[in-house]
């Protein structure tokens, strides 16, 4: 089973685009973050013309997951738990059965923290400990299970071409790089470092000042695993060339392969 995650900046500016990838890749569970439209709006028959469910958690304007599945849902659930004053559309958390079982997959996209001296700053790290107790909670079932998702986190210096830019950013502070740690410590695999060292590998690259064109990229979408899942992982990908399209996206899509 192949098992990707994409931010897609607005899912209707951005339909053609997930359509050609979706055809030309098959992955079998999609992630989707930032679709900028409420439920309603989602270009649903778009995809369920090409074999997937659709399962959506939208927000008019701002945030908004999604999952896009060639397998039918047998649990779908909305929201992180541990804050019911949060509105924001985040989370969106998906079961289906596999020949050997079943797997759990949560789409997410954290909040980016910035200006740092805001209350926004305070709200990602909140979520992200939300998001640790959620986790944590999950593993106790020892099953396959994925938090994949655009976490507006750079884990290490590698991950970024230039991590002095990024000192002061809310996704490289050592408070943000810690709280992630403190994830993968629960037992969590970072997919893509389960198969690579190597530097240089980027997920999302700014539309200012030809980033692209310079490879000035940060990698900030991941898909961390459970053990029972990190057992099965076969291979991790990142479709770069998407970035090169027509009007794309500011992100790729990620994507990990499992022997299910």
């Amino acid at each position: 089973m192949r098992i990707a995650t994409w931010n897609v900046n607005s899912i209707r500016q951005r339909q053609e685009h997930a359509v050609a990838w979706l055809t030309e890749t098959k992955p079998d569970v999609v992630c989707l973050q930032e679709l900028k439209c409420a439920d309603e709006a989602f270009p649903r028959e778009a995809f369920e013309a090409l074999g997937y469910n659709v399962a959506v958690h939208g927000q008019k304007g701002f945030n908004g997951v999604a999952v896009l599945s060639r397998l039918p849902f047998d649990e779908v659930t909305s929201g992180l738990p541990g804050d019911e004053a949060d509105v924001q559309s985040r989370f969106i958390e998906v079961v289906v059965s596999t020949p050997e079982g079943s797997l759990r997959v949560c789409g997410i996209y954290l909040p980016n923290g910035n200006p740092v001296g805001t209350d926004k700053y305070p709200y990602k790290l909140g979520w992200m400990q939300r998001l640790k107790a959620h986790i944590a909670g999950r593993l106790a079932f020892e099953e396959p299970f994925i938090v994949c998702g655009d976490y507006n986190v750079i884990p290490e210096p590698e991950d970024a071409a230039h991590p002095e830019a990024w000192t002061e950013d809310a996704l490289f502070l050592p408070q943000t790089r810690a709280a992630f740690r403190e994830i993968l410590n629960l037992g969590m695999t970072d997919a893509l470092r389960a198969t690579t060292q190597e530097a240089g590998i980027y997920s999302f690259w700014d539309y200012q000042a030809g980033a692209w064109q310079r490879n000035n990229g940060i990698r900030i979408d991941h898909l961390l695993l459970s053990p029972q899942a990190t057992d099965r992982l076969t291979a991790v990908g990142v479709d770069k060339h998407v970035r090169g399209w027509e009007k794309p996206s500011d992100h790729v899509p990620v994507w990990a392969e499992l022997a299910l």
